[in-house]
């Protein structure tokens, strides 16, 4: 594989996040107060402890930047700071934020090391108090449990946050169109049938916005049908318009709540219209962020890895170490999990834990990817050697995921291997 001028950007992103934690951890002996936050929506609590564990601070702090920036200030001028808190995004950005604009340093401790570290100390009381206390004392005596919090990157930011929304853009347009062919199926449920079949298409959304009930359909005529369907539809508008009118044929009866799902029908068209169109706009700006990413050639290089698909992969692991390829895998929750019970209990079963929006995301491209012959022969393969079709879609995922990892690491471009290789 061909090395890439951008490699070492590649490895400086994929590290970043755990050398912090290491700097964080070989500075530890140098701090001096240790701050645990439990954040909250308009307060949050925070406790601080010195090297010894004597509490020198112990109150409420309000979301409010100039306030917090007092607080930090006044205890920062005892030492050095290390800032611990239990969520650091959302309504933790604020704290977090402030303090490192402050120059303090700051740590994370995640959820689940919080619990179980709470389960070592007395009393079953939850309160803001005790937890912000727990998070100082994790941050005092338990360093490898931190996690480090780098200034946030702009760029990793706005992807993050365009690629949720559209994911909520998604799973709001599949809801509406199931709520179009299920107003369909009451009503006509032979219309249903071509229409539905091809409702992913912006033609016939526009159909529905302008013809939504079997009626208006028979009013209009089959010319002004296929009219439209071709504005929108050139080569198929006039086979979907004539089976359409075929499909209104083979209804005569009027079923009850017809008139009432004409108002909802066009409602729900254009809403779907809509959500597809910002859906566009929002693709337009994630692949405007991903073309200036480093390692943009490098995944692109990849067969089946798209704007989507990279962007996922960008925001999930970008600013992440992995050891290995199958902590890579674990991670995306591609990895079988082995059970092991003496001689009754034996088997491997897929993981139900992981990133669930990056294993998406390897699904939705393995699948993409069965254009690829190389990807083909092994998800044939994997067929042959009886797995399902989502079994071999998880191996083929899994493969890429291994292949992706040698990527990132060595700052490579993507060399597909001989036949006779493969």
């Amino acid at each position: 594989m061909p090395s890439l001028a951008a490699a070492g950007h590649a490895n400086t992103d994929l590290t970043d996040t755990n050398s912090g934690r290491f700097a964080l951890i070989k500075d530890h002996e140098l701090v001096d107060i240790f701050i645990g936050v439990d954040v909250g929506k308009s307060h949050h609590h925070a406790v601080g402890i010195d090297r010894q564990g004597k509490k020198i601070l112990d109150r409420a702090l309000p979301q409010d930047e100039a306030k917090l920036q007092a607080i930090i200030r006044s205890v920062a001028g005892n030492g050095r700071v290390l800032l611990v808190v239990d969520q650091p995004s959302t309504i933790g950005a604020l704290p977090v934020a402030v303090a490192q604009a402050e120059g303090i340093m700051v740590g994370y401790l995640p959820g689940l090391a919080m619990r179980r570290i709470a389960d070592l100390h007395p009393g079953e009381a939850k309160t803001d108090a005790r937890d912000a206390a727990i998070i100082a004392e994790a941050a005092r005596s338990l360093p490898h449990t931190l996690r480090s919090i780098v200034v946030a990157d702009e760029q990793a930011a706005e992807l993050s946050m365009l690629c949720g929304f559209d994911d909520d853009l998604a799973k709001q347009a599949t809801a509406t169109s199931n709520r179009i062919r299920g107003l369909l199926t009451q009503v006509h449920p032979a219309l249903e049938r071509v229409i539905g079949k091809h409702l992913d298409h912006p033609a016939m959304a526009e159909l529905l916005i302008k013809y939504p009930t079997p009626e208006t359909l028979r009013k209009a005529g089959q010319n002004r049908v296929t009219t439209l369907l071709s504005r929108h539809a050139p080569r198929a508008g006039k086979g979907w318009a004539a089976d359409v009118f075929t499909a209104l044929g083979e209804q005569t009866v009027v079923v009850a709540g017809t008139n009432a799902a004409g108002i909802v029908l066009p409602q729900l068209a254009a809403m779907l219209k809509q959500l597809r169109t910002a859906r566009d706009e929002i693709l337009t700006q994630v692949e405007a962020l991903v073309e200036a990413h480093p390692l943009h050639t490098v995944l692109t290089s990849m067969p089946a890895v798209g704007v989507r698909t990279e962007a996922r992969i960008l925001t999930e692991i970008a600013g992440k170490e992995f050891k290995s390829a199958g902590h890579l895998a674990s991670y995306a929750g591609l990895a079988p999990v082995t059970w092991r019970s003496g001689t009754s209990i034996r088997g491997d079963h897929p993981s139900k834990k992981g990133n669930k929006s990056l294993k998406r995301a390897f699904f939705l491209s393995s699948f993409a990817a069965l254009k690829d012959p190389l990807s083909r022969a092994y998800y044939d393969r994997k067929r042959a050697e009886g797995k399902r079709h989502n079994q071999a879609l998880i191996a083929l995922a899994r493969r890429r995921c291994d292949v992706l990892f040698a990527m990132l690491r060595d700052g490579t471009l993507y060399d597909a291997p001989s036949p006779a290789t493969a």
